[in-house]
């Protein structure tokens, strides 16, 4: 989202910071605290695929486990074409995080694989796809790691993975992967869950902060599953106008309010919200400096940083993206009295579901959605009420009070597990 150009602050150093500053606040154990800022384990794997046009093109992908003291593993897959494995180790950090702090039984995650998927048909991507399960199957499987969709992959890419670990075992293991076609073994309610829990998350900072949503105003940057779904349910739910959203390509502004089924029209015909009748052009970069209510950071890692950070207007920020704030960026915002839902508290909706899916595909009996949302609803607002009342009690900002939390439950799942 970001100018390509722009040297991006390393996100696993970032992840690493944000702990040592939790651990220092929390006085951990010096050993449990050095184990917990490394992966457990690591698999690179190079990954032939031969392409339409007869050429064979070599792909490099990578599964990261990083930590399961309190149960297998559980992360998205990414695809995409700046993808890097120190992207991929903060990103399985900030998931042993997120499910500790949502108090899931599951450790942390995550994969990916350098490639552009856009520039790719669909019969190269599920080539990619199986190929990718060819070589990380042996971590993978319902008792030690399920992975998930992640940006730019989806329920069809799931499907073929699914489908090729099956393959590998000689059985259906439709649990091996969630995020799956409902035909396949899905959950309901899993396509909306990431931004479904964030807006929880936005109703109860609401009613701690003693103000009214509903008339104020939305910025999004992201227009992905999350940042969509995050236009739809922000009005439905909380009586949000979104005002501007963004994708890849640029952005649009509409004082007015943005109406969620003709925007998610003209990207549908167009590729992008990029032209939208009506609406003013706002570069990603303005867009989260932009006078509303409410931002939602819901594209990629360090965009909201020290530079920009002071301009930033927003009463609170509700990151569906992972690690779109620097910590310098977290000080300054905390400083001048924004309210921010930290990442792996307001994004954790997605591995909740997730997690319901796991179990109903272990047992074999299936929601209805309204049960998938109920409890979606009850679990977030736990967590919500648990970071936010630690945050106050450490006086401290809501990410630390997230991290203190996780580190925890973590710690003492190493603990008892005689590790450190």
């Amino acid at each position: 989202m970001s100018d390509p150009k722009q040297v991006r602050p390393n996100p696993f150093e970032i992840a690493q910071r944000q702990l040592d500053d939790a651990a220092a606040i929390m006085k951990l154990d010096p050993a449990i605290h050095e184990f917990l800022r490394w992966p457990l384990r690591e698999l690179h794997v190079t990954l032939p695929v031969k392409m339409d046009d007869g050429t064979t093109k070599i792909f490099h992908g990578f599964r990261i486990q990083y930590n399961d003291a309190r149960g297998p593993t559980k992360g998205g897959i990414r695809f995409h074409i700046a993808e890097t494995v120190d992207t991929v180790r903060a990103l399985a950090a900030w998931m042993t995080w997120k499910c500790a702090v949502m108090d899931i039984p599951l450790g942390g995650a995550k994969g990916g694989i350098i490639c552009n998927p856009k520039a790719m048909s669909p019969a190269e991507l599920e080539k990619l796809s199986r190929a990718y399960i060819r070589q990380v199957g042996r971590m993978l499987g319902l008792e030690k790691d399920v992975p998930a969709p992640d940006v730019y992959t989806t329920p069809q890419i799931m499907a073929w993975m699914m489908d090729e670990y099956s393959m590998m075992q000689g059985y259906n293991e439709f649990g091996m992967i969630t995020g799956k076609p409902l035909a396949l073994g899905g959950s309901q309610g899993r396509g909306d869950a990431t931004a479904r829990g964030g807006v929880y998350c936005l109703r109860e900072a609401q009613n701690v902060l003693g103000i009214n949503l509903k008339g104020g105003t939305q910025a999004i940057q992201g227009y992905g599953n999350a940042g969509t779904y995050a236009h739809k349910l922000g009005g439905e739910i909380l009586g949000l106008k979104t005002v501007a959203v963004s994708d890849s390509k640029g952005g649009i502004y509409n004082p007015d309010g943005l109406d969620y089924e003709k925007v998610m029209e003209h990207k549908k015909k167009t590729g992008s919200v990029v032209g939208f009748p009506g609406a003013k052009p706002v570069s990603n970069k303005e867009i989260l400096e932009l006078d509303v209510t409410v931002l939602v950071p819901a594209a990629l890692d360090g965009e909201i940083t020290a530079e920009n950070a002071p301009r930033i207007k927003a009463k609170l920020i509700a990151e569906l993206a992972n690690g779109p704030t620097t910590p310098e960026a977290d000080a300054i915002l905390h400083k001048n009295g924004c309210y921010i839902i930290p990442d792996f508290l307001c994004n954790a909706g997605g591995v909740t579901v997730s997690y319901f899916e796991m179990v109903q595909n272990a047992y074999d009996y299936y929601w209805d959605e309204e049960r998938v949302q109920r409890r979606l609803d009850k679990k977030m607002t736990i967590a919500f009420h648990s970071v936010h009342e630690t945050a106050r009690q450490y006086k401290i900002n809501n990410r630390m009070g997230a991290y203190i939390v996780a580190v925890s439950r973590v710690a003492e799942a190493v603990r008892l597990r005689g590790w450190a």
